[in-house]
């Protein structure tokens, strides 16, 4: 499992926008990394899904910042 927070947020992401991030260069994986964890802490939805599940309230958020990145 990764550790750091871009290859948490590629294991996130469905397989199709995982292949397009992963081909863009690091600094856009970081930004776009950061725009995630900053989606999971600031959602009081997504904190309530975590509970639940951790790697649903990951994936949700990581379809919402490649939503806005659209």
């Amino acid at each position: 499992m990764p550790t750091d927070s871009v290859g948490r947020f590629l294991a996130a992401l469905d397989p199709a926008h995982r292949e397009a991030v992963a081909a863009r260069p690091r600094a856009e994986q970081e930004r776009l990394a950061a725009a995630w964890e900053e989606e999971l802490g600031a959602d009081d939805e997504l904190d309530t899904l975590d509970e639940l599940s951790p790697p649903a309230a990951e994936a949700e958020a990581a379809r919402r910042v490649m939503q806005r990145e659209s």
